[in-house]
């Protein structure tokens, strides 16, 4: 897909990784962006050699910007984490602009990925069905429907895109939790017990203790209380090189979907606005974790996993 002219506002979220965010702003670089936010969290307090890596990250920025763009900057003298951090940037992000793309300093884009979201802000603008615009896929190939993406019910935020009025809705203490639990939402969302149980544990334990230090669970519960629909590519369009020692959470070896790939000269779009239930249960399956969970549960699973094991080397 061509790229002349990319006037999309896009939010890159930095903080102390400089070489990683390079490669982001090299993927930036292919289409040129007008309109560049910037936010940068602060060092913890009494770590000199993180200091030193955040004021390199804003150096790199500086360094590597170098197309005509207009860049805004939000800088944090201190730390304010993963949770506060990413949410005031997205905040700020929003207080400027409508709508919009966000990147993380790990979230290597394909171009393709840049026009989907371009496209799609501007189709599903005025239909509040569709909340969120994700641009990695966890489907390991499988094409889900006949057009360029399908639709999920849980937002993907390795580079993703959505618009201020839907972000207006989120609320990163999730205080509405417990009404939400005590409706049918849940159980209209989820079918499969074993995934309504999982979330439920872990919006228990947010609501309850404020941890993990993340913001994504709350963005999560925001779009399934909506009965929101994600817009989910069908070839994978972000490429997540946090997976290292400097990652907060993706610490360990990354081993599926880093190989990206273009959507084709046009985006097809699907004919219905459904969420598509297999690939929300492959998701869920092998990248949530729940075949693992049902393996556990169900000795039964667990003998027949074991044979089927068992045969395969023989």
């Amino acid at each position: 897909m061509d790229i002349k002219y990319f006037t999309t506002p896009i939010l890159l979220i930095v903080w102390r990784r400089p070489k990683e965010t390079i490669e982001v702003i090299d993927s930036l670089r292919k289409i040129k962006p007008k309109k560049l936010f910037i936010s940068c969290d602060g060092p913890r307090l009494g770590n000199s050699q993180e200091a030193l890596k955040v004021k390199k990250t804003q150096e790199v920025c500086k360094e590597f910007i170098n197309w005509d763009c207009e860049v805004k900057w939000q800088i944090s003298e201190t730390n304010l984490g993963c949770k506060v951090g990413v949410v005031s940037a997205i905040n700020w992000f929003f207080n400027n602009v409508q709508e919009g793309i966000i990147l993380e300093d790990d979230n290597v884009a394909h171009p393709d990925f840049f026009v989907f979201c371009n496209n799609l802000l501007e189709k599903y603008r005025l239909d509040k069905r569709v909340w969120c615009i994700s641009g990695s896929n966890n489907q390991d190939n499988i094409i889900r429907g006949e057009g360029s993406y399908y639709f999920g019910k849980i937002p993907l935020i390795w580079g993703w895109a959505t618009w201020k009025n839907r972000w207006d809705e989120y609320d990163v203490d999730i205080k509405d939790w417990p009404h939400i639990k005590s409706t049918n939402i849940l159980e209209n969302t989820f079918e499969d017990k074993t995934e309504k149980d999982y979330w439920t544990n872990i919006w228990d334990d947010f609501y309850k203790t404020g941890n993990p230090d993340t913001w994504d669970y709350s963005w999560v519960l925001t779009c399934i209380k909506n009965s929101a629909l994600i817009a989910i590519p069908n070839k994978n369009l972000i490429n997540n090189i946090g997976f290292n020692s400097e990652a907060t959470h993706t610490i360990w070896e990354k081993k599926n979907n880093t190989i990206m790939k273009s959507l084709g000269d046009r985006i097809i779009h699907p004919k219905f606005l459904v969420c598509d239930k297999k690939a929300e249960k492959y998701q869920f399956d092998f990248y949530f974790g729940g075949n693992a969970i049902r393996l556990k549960k169900n000795l039964r699973m667990r003998i027949k996993n074991k044979l089927k094991k068992l045969l395969k080397f023989k």
